[in-house]
């Protein structure tokens, strides 16, 4: 497995999104037993960096549900899990009726961090990421609040997510350059949207983490990507292997920043994806692919 550097540490090139073994469109969720064994499954294909949050759970009543999911995988995995790095995410409430909302304040991200210690079985969070803006509040606030809780211990790394260019240079100029450690922001084929976040992390030497870097939602929307976006489907033929893994690679081929995280719900699915490491796209092929999504060079 290629590595890739985040927070300061070597992880797998190809990330897990735990995701969708706890929350997806469908509402189809494996049992228990299936779901470690797909972690499993992606910790035997050289995984080293798996992506969950407090929020992913079947309801409201079951925060927390995904990231013990991922601990019972970590701790009944027959190999040696010391080199796996988890990351979370908070700032995002649910309530009583799935009531949605989000909460940046200072109590309630250490409460929610309190509460991932419990659930990951951990003494610090290797990085912890702000899930989603709350413009309520003053975002350079919210990441003095983050840059405490690092302070004292409970998290070793901070990072941010579905945030714009501005957002991250606030969280840089609050937390210090060079301590900003991750950006997770929607992208792939069919939201290429974040492409000025991706460079700009590039050039201030932060990991850029794409979420549903398959064009998927939560429901397996990835699966037909081939059919959605025909050149990635062409170059999978041409070189023997499925549109997913082309997908990846591009991502992959953008810049040395970028680790995506693949969300999957089957040992099938993550065991393809994390063999797009081993794809290594021609500039022509990167740039036409780019271009076929409306990305210029």
């Amino acid at each position: 497995m290629k590595q890739r550097t985040l927070a300061g540490r070597q992880v797998s090139a190809i990330g897990l999104g735990a995701m969708p073994m706890s929350m997806n469109n469908d509402n189809q969720f494996p049992s228990h037993d299936d779901a470690v064994a797909t972690v499993h499954a992606a910790l035997d294909a050289g995984v080293t960096l798996i992506d969950t949050a407090d929020i992913y759970a079947p309801s409201w009543d079951a925060m927390g549900h995904n990231e013990r999911i991922v601990a019972e995988a970590l701790r009944t995995w027959s190999g040696d899990s010391s080199e796996v790095f988890v990351t979370t995410k908070g700032g995002i409430t649910r309530s009583d009726g799935e009531k949605w909302g989000r909460n940046g304040s200072a109590a309630y991200l250490r409460e929610a961090v309190e509460k991932s210690l419990d659930n990951l079985g951990v003494d610090v969070i290797e990085l912890y990421q702000y899930h989603r803006p709350d413009r309520w509040l003053v975002y350079g606030d919210i990441m003095t609040s983050l840059a405490g809780l690092q302070q004292e211990g409970l998290v070793r790394a901070v990072g941010i997510s579905n945030a714009s260019v501005e957002e991250i240079e606030i969280a840089q100029q609050v937390l210090g350059e060079g301590n900003l450690a991750s950006v997770q922001n929607e992208f792939s084929p069919r939201h290429p949207g974040s492409i000025d976040e991706l460079r700009y992390c590039g050039e201030h030497d932060i990991a850029f983490l794409p979420w549903s870097p398959l064009g998927g939602t939560g429901g397996g929307g990835g699966r037909n990507v081939g059919d959605r976006f025909e050149a990635f489907r062409e170059v999978g033929d041409a070189r023997g292997v499925s549109p997913q893994q082309v997908v990846l690679a591009w991502e992959l081929a953008l810049d040395p920043h970028v680790i995506p995280i693949p969300g999957a719900r089957r040992p099938a699915s993550i065991t393809d994806s994390a063999q797009a490491v081993h794809i290594e796209l021609s500039d022509d092929e990167v740039a036409a692919l780019s271009r076929s999504v409306g990305i210029d060079d």
